[in-house]
């Protein structure tokens, strides 16, 4: 029997759950969804070939969704999760999985609104989703049976790579991979700025650094190696390699980096406490 799924909250992150999904075996008429505006359910129902709800037309869209669905993913702003989980509860399936990737909803909140099921799970991917290339942190209710454990690590690997941990380790998690290509994205905008210093012009800079940072990663994962190991290769003795990196050291990035995520952590603690 083919499992039904409803996405609650089409955005970007919705949109590429969706499309991991198609992708890698589920149908169009397996899925139903909601977002905001008519414009983007339209736009989605033309492209993706699913069933799409736009909740400033229909106030009842997320129940349209949800009924009958046996997995029901919700992707909607934290703010929005609580009401969005009293809008479906009444028409849940006792036997439907929940699965937030809001961040700060802890399972005990879920189960609060959806005590109808009680099978809950909450995950956080990061945005290499969008290509395909996220890392999504899954964490189980007690109640969630191994079938839909499974059902859970296959969705999610549609769009990446899984890691299945103890809810406490969420947030610690979100600090990582999920604000981590931001960033990447903060030391290619700062290694880009560099390379124009030295002379090149944009297009020149942006090419050498985003192909630079893919080709670095690509090496990484291809070989398994010791990132450590793989930077030695590079620096030869006294080399020009061997000074600028004398220099990052000096900038300390470990103490930095130790600094930063903290502060991550301490944040996302108190979005939970906020929520």
């Amino acid at each position: 029997m083919q499992k039904t799924v409803a996405i609650i909250g089409c955005g970007s992150m919705g949109t590429a759950i969706l499309a991991g999904m198609l992708h890698h075996g589920y149908k169009p008429e397996q899925i139903k969804l909601t977002t905001r505006t008519v414009e983007k359910a339209d736009g989605l129902a033309k492209k993706y070939k699913v069933t799409a709800y736009a909740t400033e037309y229909q106030p009842n869209a997320n129940s349209l969704a949800t009924e009958g669905a046996d997995l029901i993913i919700i992707a909607v702003k934290p703010l929005n999760v609580s009401k969005v989980l009293d809008e479906i509860a009444v028409v849940l399936d006792p036997n439907a999985l929940v699965v937030s990737v809001a961040a700060g909803i802890t399972i005990e909140t879920m189960s609060k609104h959806v005590a109808k099921t009680n099978q809950v799970v909450r995950a956080m991917p990061n945005t290499p989703a969008l290509v395909g290339k996220g890392v999504t942190g899954i964490a189980f209710g007690v109640s969630v049976s191994q079938e839909q454990r499974m059902q859970v690590e296959e969705l999610f690997s549609a769009v990446g790579k899984t890691l299945v941990i103890e809810e406490d380790q969420i947030d610690a998690l979100s600090t990582i991979s999920g604000s981590g290509p931001a960033y990447v994205f903060f030391f290619i905008e700062e290694f880009i700025k560099a390379a124009k210093e030295n002379g090149f012009s944009e297009d020149q800079a942006y090419l050498m650094v985003t192909e630079t940072f893919l080709g670095a990663s690509l090496l990484l994962t291809k070989t398994q190696a010791d990132p450590a190991q793989l930077r030695r290769q590079v620096t030869s003795p006294n080399g020009t390699t061997m000074k600028a990196i004398a220099i990052l050291e000096e900038g300390n990035l470990e103490d930095l980096f130790v600094k930063a995520t903290k502060a991550a952590l301490a944040r996302a603690k108190e979005i939970a406490q906020e929520i």
